[in-house]
């Protein structure tokens, strides 16, 4: 232990830590390098580009902005936790792959992690958004490859069809 570091208790995907981290130090690099969970990706470090989205307590955050002690005692649920235990891939995912929606892959971690909250949302809500809605809420999110196109595709088919 060092002085300089604080104890912070995580529940992340379903499982408990306890890390000893800087208290600057972001919950993106504590799941990346403390935890091993790769999948939460580091792009513009100023919560612009979406890569870093993760879901603290069911909400979808930016984790380049949450400093790793504000999400203690908190459930972190990360894209390595979306698929079930068996590796079978979730419903979004699996449309992710029907409609080539992941092209490199960079920005999909975090695009899967806001969409799940935000389908889950309308879902308790009882509604099923349009093609303009989906585009609105993918607004923060930046993607070169796919033009967006068969992201919308994946989301609406999963958002009429659960």
């Amino acid at each position: 232990m060092n002085a300089s570091k604080t104890l912070v208790h995580l529940r992340v995907n379903g499982e408990a830590h306890a890390l000893w981290v800087e208290p600057r130090q972001h919950l993106v690099d504590c799941l990346r390098d403390e935890i091993g969970l790769k999948g939460t990706r580091v792009g513009c470090e100023h919560g612009v580009c979406g890569a870093c989205t993760v879901q603290i307590d069911g909400v979808a955050q930016r984790a380049c902005l949450t400093l790793a002690v504000q999400a203690a005692g908190c459930r972190v649920d990360t894209v390595e936790g979306l698929a079930g235990n068996d590796g079978v891939l979730n419903d979004l995912q699996a449309a992710f792959k029907r409609h080539h929606a992941l092209q490199c892959g960079f920005c999909t971690a975090g695009i899967l992690m806001s969409c799940t909250d935000w389908l889950a949302r309308l879902r308790r809500a009882g509604r099923r958004p349009g093609e303009a809605e989906v585009r609105e809420m993918l607004s923060g999110h930046l993607c070169r490859c796919t033009g967006y196109t068969p992201i919308v595709a994946a989301v609406m088919e999963v958002a009429h069809h659960a």
